[in-house]
């Protein structure tokens, strides 16, 4: 591993917890009104769950087919039903190897 990527790594590294850090910092200096915090909240799950849409249908360029979508539908009903993580986790993926054992892309 060359220098320069150990570099790039501490900085990035650095500026991300400095970047939560503010975060967390600022939160107790402003303010923010009762719609702006509704806001955020509908934004952060919209993005969660654009994020967990396109790593579950798409691969590369195209489509991931029907085994992992269906392993992150079980995570999410488990998810849903509170179950323990390890739990949800361990049913998406066994869900996910199971159908492409039986032949399921």
């Amino acid at each position: 591993m060359s220098l320069v990527l150990l570099a790039a790594t501490a900085v990035l590294a650095i500026a991300t917890f400095a970047f939560r850090f503010g975060g967390v910092a600022l939160r107790q200096r402003i303010k923010l009104s009762a719609r702006v915090e509704r806001l955020m909240t509908v934004a952060v799950v919209a993005l969660f769950g654009g994020l967990v849409l396109t790593s579950a249908f798409i691969e590369g360029h195209g489509f991931a087919g029907f085994a992992r979508p269906a392993g992150v539908l079980v995570a999410g009903v488990l998810a849903w039903r509170k179950a323990p993580f390890v739990l949800v986790v361990l049913a998406a993926a066994l869900t996910a190897a199971a159908l492409r054992l039986l032949g399921v892309p």
